[in-house]
C-alpha cells in the first residue's frame, strides 16, 4: 500500500457566482489545483467529482463527465452523491484509488450552485436529503431538525443559544482574513443572540448560508511526487466513513452523531494516531450546534463538554485546538457538494503554512477534517499529517 500526498488545491471564492456555470466553478478549481501541484492534465488517471443537487439547481445529471470536460482532462469521471458530504466521499475513495495502486493521480473535490435558486427552492432541495417518506412529508427541514438537535442537547446536558452564539462569532472571526470565505466580516455574541429565531433555539447566525462554490484535490502516490519531483508535503494518512439512520425518529439518542464518531475512529486507527494528536481541526458547522456535536463524536471532548468550548476560548485560533480556521461553513459559505473538497483543501495549506490563519497554528501537524451529509446520517473523517 503505497502513501498519498496532497500535490495541490484549488478552490473558487465561496458566495455568489450569478449567471455562471457550474462546470465553468468547477474548472477554475480543477485548474488552480493542477497548477499549485504542478502536474500535467494528461497525467490525471481519473476524476471523482462530489455534488449532490445539481439535478434540481442546474437540471443537470451525468455531471462527471461534464466537469471532466471543462477542466481540460483526458480521463473517466465518476459523480459521488452523498448529500453534504458528496466530496468528503469522492476523496475518500480518490484516497483509496491511490493507496491500492489502481492510479497515481486523482483529481477529487466537489461543485455546487444554489443561489441562482430562491430560499424556498433551495430548502426544498436540500430537504430531500432527509427520509422523504417520515420526514420531509412532516414538514421537516434542516434547520428545524438541527434545533431538535439542539434541543436534545440542551435537554440532555445543559448549555444554551450564548454557548452557541460563541461558535457563530468566532468562526466569523476566523474567516476575516480568508479570501474564499462568503462573509468575511466580524459578528458579535451579541449580533448572534439578536438575530431573528429560524428555528428555536436556533436563529439566523447559527445556520450556514446559501453559497456558490467549487473545489479541486489532486492526490498522488508517493513514488508519483519523488518521481516529478514535487513539493507536496502534506500527506492523507487516514481516512474513515460511518453511517447512521437517516431518520431522527429512528435514532437512539439525537444529541449524539455515531456516524462521525464511527468515522473518526476508523480515521485514527488508519493513521496510528488518536484525537489527542490532532492539532488543528476542519468540521461540518452547517449548524452551531453540528460544531458542539462534532467535537464531541471526534473524542476532542466527552459528550455534554463541547458546548462550552469556543465560549471558554479552547477551540478559538489562540485557543488548545483551533476549530474551522477558514471559518468553517458558517462564515466560509457551504456549497454542498463541494464542501468536503474545501475542507481538505483549507486544512492543506493550514498545514503547508500558506494560509492567512496558519500563523494560529505554525507547528501543528497533524490536521483533521470532518465532513457530514443530512443531519450526519453520513459522515467523513480524513486525517492530514506534515510528511517527514
Amino acid at each position: 500500500m503505497t502513501g498519498v500526498r496532497v500535490a495541490g488545491v484549488g478552490l473558487t471564492p465561496f458566495g455568489t457566482h450569478e449567471g455562471r456555470a457550474g462546470r465553468d466553478m468547477f474548472a477554475e478549481a480543477a485548474l488552480a489545483a493542477l497548477a499549485d501541484a504542478g502536474v500535467a492534465s494528461e497525467d490525471v488517471e481519473h476524476l471523482n467529482y462530489g455534488n449532490f443537487m445539481g439535478a434540481l439547481a442546474e437540471r443537470q445529471g451525468h455531471q462527471a463527465p461534464l466537469m471532466v470536460e471543462a477542466a481540460g482532462l483526458r480521463c473517466a469521471g465518476t459523480r459521488y452523491e452523498e448529500a453534504c458530504a458528496s466530496a468528503g466521499v469522492a476523496i475518500r475513495e480518490a484516497v483509496r484509488a491511490v493507496r491500492s495502486g489502481e492510479a497515481d493521480v486523482v483529481l477529487a473535490g466537489g461543485m455546487e450552485r444554489m443561489t441562482n435558486l430562491s430560499t424556498a427552492e433551495v430548502t426544498e432541495s436540500l430537504a430531500v436529503a432527509a427520509d422523504e417518506l417520515f420526514e420531509v412529508r412532516a414538514g421537516v427541514t434542516f434547520p428545524g431538525a438541527y434545533a431538535l438537535m439542539a434541543r436534545a442537547y440542551f435537554d440532555r446536558y445543559g448549555g444554551d443559544r450564548e454557548d452557541l452564539a460563541h461558535v457563530a462569532s468566532k468562526n466569523h472571526a476566523n474567516a476575516l482574513v480568508n479570501e474564499y470565505a462568503q462573509y468575511q466580516r466580524a459578528v458579535s455574541v451579541e449580533e448572534v443572540l439578536d438575530a431573528p429565531v429560524v428555528a428555536s433555539p436556533l436563529g439566523l447566525f447559527d445556520a450556514c448560508p446559501i453559497t456558490d462554490g467549487a473545489s479541486s484535490v489532486v492526490l498522488v502516490s508517493e513514488s508519483y511526487a519523488a518521481e516529478h519531483d514535487l513539493d507536496a508535503p502534506v500527506a492523507v494518512t487516514g481516512t474513515g466513513q460511518g453511517g447512521d439512520r437517516a431518520a431522527l425518529q429512528d435514532r437512539a439518542d439525537m444529541a449524539r452523531t455515531p456516524a462521525a464518531a464511527d468515522a473518526a475512529d476508523e480515521a485514527y486507527d488508519d493513521a496510528g494516531i488518536t484525537a489527542r494528536d490532532v492539532d488543528v481541526a476542519e468540521v461540518h458547522d452547517c449548524f452551531t450546534i453540528a460544531e458542539v456535536l462534532a467535537i464531541e463524536a471526534l473524542g476532542f471532548y466527552e459528550p455534554g463538554e463541547g458546548i462550552g468550548a469556543a465560549r471558554r476560548g479552547e477551540t478559538t485560533r489562540d485557543g488548545r485546538l483551533p476549530v474551522n480556521l477558514s471559518g468553517g461553513l458558517k462564515a466560509k459559505g457551504h456549497p454542498v457538494g463541494a464542501t468536503g473538497g474545501s475542507q481538505l483543501a483549507e486544512m492543506t495549506r493550514l498545514l503547508r503554512g500558506d494560509h492567512p490563519n496558519s500563523d494560529a497554528v505554525p507547528d501543528a501537524t497533524v490536521g483533521l477534517t470532518h465532513n457530514a451529509g443530512g443531519t450526519v446520517a453520513s459522515a467523513v473523517v480524513h486525517v492530514l499529517e506534515v510528511a517527514e
